[in-house]
């Protein structure tokens, strides 16, 4: 079921609210109650025969994490045995196939691979319940009820994609008595996120992915696209993915404001980044946070002189990459922004030794969303000899015009693309527009009935939410559920 679907926005979610503000007014166990079931409910949907791995995983963390909590000894085997199991059941689901072809490459061996299919989130989730026993390890979180951990794990708003949760950010709020009444503004909020994602993913998103699909398919057939077609293809892609995964996560934060609950933010207009460092403040904010706190960090950060910090920085972007699949490109992808990062950090210690000034910020904005593309290839492509090919004709290496390869019109496709960057660079964010519309009603509501203050922009977002869903026709999955 997905949230640009006709049967969720219909169906599921108005039920959904019914039932957990219905049961609210007995009963704020039984809301939570009905929400954890409509949440697995919404995973069901998908393929019930995952079910069991998402139940035992559950289970699994939820036990350890109460062991976690008691003083003994041994908590540190405890929580290193915890993480072992996690990973490893993250590594048979979705990497075992890819070890043993890489092995099978590289040693001449035909050893079978086992086509396990891959539940879907098992990233996402794993990773929710990782955070939460180190959590609890480090006394920064507990939990005693298993439905409200089931919940927690399996919320729905966030399950398939992200963000990435923690216990301290969801549970007080879960617990706190004012989000079992409707709010007005809670809606007003909720929609308008709502309606931007659908209107980002449906109306640009899934736009874009009719340039970027045929110059990479054509590509991946070994047939060499022109200097023009694989800019405007990969360019087409960079705002494709910006925009269809954005938008998932602004429909998950509106969702999840309908219902009173605030989830992380997760972008905050990434390619208006002018280095490196900044793009991983501003993309996929809760995954890069995770990466830093839990991998980064424990590494040993910046603790150890400069080159463990390089090294530390590699390694996590590179098993970073690794996180998002299990295909070279991906290690590729990591390694990139590994070392794109290490020549940033660089960069910055010798101009500042130097005392010479920073980059004009339209420069290095510039620079870092060239770097950000060229990275983006690998990420897209379905192998390295399509991203070898692409590459090379970005880089002009079969000419300037050869005979195109796709059938896409490269001139309305530029078109597309450049009002597409303009939109990323120039224009207010999600959250820059919800707070503006917010601040606004606040004014017009000084002056007039709440009513009357709510009735302009509320027309709006219903004129915008209605032309999006008379675009559902074609509904197509967000490109973060294959992670």
């Amino acid at each position: 079921m997905l949230f640009n679907s006709t049967e969720f926005l219909f169906l599921f979610l108005p039920l959904a609210l019914l039932l957990f503000y219905g049961t609210a007014r007995w009963s704020t166990q039984a809301a939570l109650g009905s929400l954890t079931l409509a949440s697995l409910f919404f995973y069901a949907w998908w393929d019930w025969h995952f079910l069991p791995v998402l139940f035992v995983s559950m289970m699994f963390n939820f036990l350890f994490g109460k062991l976690l909590q008691r003083e003994t000894a041994y908590r540190g085997y405890l929580l290193a045995a915890a993480v072992t199991v996690n990973l490893s059941a993250l590594f048979l689901y979705k990497y075992l196939d890819f070890a043993i072809a890489s092995l099978n490459a590289s040693l001449g061996t035909s050893l079978p691979t086992q086509s396990l299919a891959l539940p879907l989130g098992i990233s996402f989730f794993t990773f929710t319940q990782l955070a939460y026993l180190v959590d609890v390890y480090y006394r920064k979180a507990n939990e005693s009820r298993v439905v409200d951990y089931v919940l927690f794990v399996t919320y729905f708003p966030h399950l398939i994609a992200g963000p990435i949760l923690h216990h301290a950010q969801m549970m007080p709020q879960f617990r706190s008595p004012a989000i079992y009444a409707p709010r007005a503004d809670a809606i007003a909020c909720g929609l308008t996120f709502l309606t931007i994602g659908l209107i980002k993913k449906v109306l640009i998103a899934d736009y874009l992915a009719g340039y970027a699909t045929p110059v990479f398919d054509a590509s991946s057939s070994e047939a060499s696209p022109s200097f023009a077609e694989a800019w405007v293809g990969t360019l087409a892609y960079t705002l494709q993915l910006y925009f269809d995964f954005s938008g998932y996560c602004d429909m998950a934060i509106g969702i999840s404001r309908l219902f009173n609950i605030d989830l992380p933010l997760n972008f905050a207009s990434p390619y208006k980044a002018d280095s490196i460092s900044e793009f991983w403040r501003r993309w996929h904010m809760t995954l890069s946070q995770f990466l830093r706190d839990y991998l980064y960090i424990p590494l040993g950060g910046n603790r150890f002189g400069r080159a463990r910090r390089y090294v530390n920085l590699f390694l996590t972007m590179l098993l970073g990459g690794l996180w998002h699949g299990a295909n070279w490109t991906f290690v590729i992808w990591g390694a990139l922004h590994g070392a794109y990062l290490i020549v940033n950090h660089g960069f910055s210690a010798l101009r500042e030794r130097l005392g010479l000034p920073p980059l004009p910020r339209p420069l290095a904005m510039g620079i870092t969303l060239v770097a950000v593309v060229l990275a983006w290839v690998p990420f897209r492509a379905d192998s390295l000899a399509t991203t070898l090919n692409m590459w090379q004709a970005m880089l002009g290496f079969y000419g300037m015009d050869p005979a195109q390869i796709s059938d896409i019109p490269v001139a309305k496709a530029t078109r597309a693309v450049a009002v597409g960057l303009l939109v990323v660079i120039l224009a207010p964010n999600s959250q820059t527009l919800v707070t503006s519309l917010q601040i606004r009603l606040r004014d017009i509501t000084a002056t007039y009935p709440v009513r009357a203050g709510w009735l302009l922009p509320g027309l709006l977002v219903g004129a915008l939410f209605s032309i999006t869903v008379m675009s559902l026709g074609r509904v197509s999955e967000f490109l973060y559920f294959q992670f």
